[in-house]
């Protein structure tokens, strides 16, 4: 297991904060989103999104080799619920536009979406709340060549002039931020009139509440203490020292004012459909199972933990 791998026992993620009770819930107070965003930050500087934590990256950190695994790690699993016929993620990145848009990215990871996005943009801009993040985006963005700007800042507290860009792109990020709607307040004020963003968050869903965490997790993982509480049982199983999970609704709610939702989609990797605790058995199913079955699932019937939404600043 990799060192960077402190966070995940093998079976449960852990290193939560403290006080975060419900899958929507923001912080009581200032103290409060202080210390739930040290817990976030020290969580991913400690853990960094390399998708290494059942399977180390046994390749020189920050090299091209490594990206290039990085990137067969994430963009693999992504080709089972979002197949391309040219460029990944081409159904949710508008690539046709980008040429005349100033671009945001806010939670750059390991640069895979940088890497993407960047080369196509009027310009680039990406953010991270980690020094590990952010310095391996940068590195990679060196090694391939493109051109692009990133920073270590938080998005609660963005320090770009106001109307700064055209679009923003996130995904699977500011869930995990203390206040999510200080993001929201954010973008909304750094976006130019009429700019757009994309934005991708946790779905809480009967399938991922009652039946990954409540029987997966509670009963056939032995969690039974816990099953009074799905919220934390979903906790576990998630990344990150906090994970908001949030309805179609709930997201329309707290963007109201701010943005107009024009479009959900849904979306879940493919282990998440098929109901059998890790290991052997379910890696074997999945190999089995065809793609186009487990997307039916996840994007169709809406089972998926991936909520996209595409929104237009109000």
């Amino acid at each position: 297991m990799s060192e960077h791998t402190t966070n995940f026992t093998g079976r449960a993620f852990t290193n939560k904060a403290e006080g975060f009770e419900n899958p929507t819930m923001l912080p009581r107070d200032d103290a409060e989103r202080a210390a739930w965003q040290k817990a976030n930050q020290a969580w991913w500087e400690s853990t960094p999104m390399r998708y290494d934590w059942r399977e180390a990256v046994e390749l020189e950190p920050n090299s091209k080799e490594f990206y290039m695994e990085i990137d067969r790690r994430f963009l693999g699993s992504v080709k089972a619920f979002m197949p391309w016929r040219s460029r990944p993620f081409e159904q949710v990145i508008p690539y046709g536009q980008l040429p005349a848009m100033d671009v945001l990215e806010i939670g750059v990871g390991q640069g895979t979406h940088a890497q993407l996005i960047a080369p196509d943009c009027k310009s680039y801009t990406g953010i991270d709340l980690t020094v590990a993040a952010s310095e391996a985006t940068s590195r990679r963005l060196q090694l391939f060549g493109i051109e692009g700007a990133i920073h270590r800042m938080d998005a609660e507290e963005m320090n770009f002039p106001d109307a700064s860009f055209d679009y923003i792109w996130s995904w699977g990020v500011i869930h995990h931020s203390a206040d999510t709607s200080r993001i929201l307040q954010n973008m909304h004020r750094v976006l130019r009139p009429g700019g757009r963003a994309t934005v991708m968050v946790y779905h809480r869903n009967w399938w991922n509440f009652l039946v990954v965490a409540g029987l997966l997790k509670g009963i056939l993982q032995g969690q039974f203490r816990e099953l009074a509480n799905l919220h934390r049982v979903a906790q576990g199983a998630t990344d990150g020292a906090i994970a908001r999970y949030y309805t179609p609704d709930d997201w329309r709610a707290l963007t109201a004012g701010r943005f107009e939702v024009e479009q959900f989609r849904f979306y879940g990797v493919k282990s998440e459909v098929i109901p059998l605790p890790p290991g052997g058995l379910k890696r074997a199913v999945e190999k089995i199972v065809p793609d186009g079955i487990t997307r039916f699932g996840t994007n169709t019937l809406k089972m998926g933990t991936f909520l996209v939404a595409d929104m237009r600043r109000v």
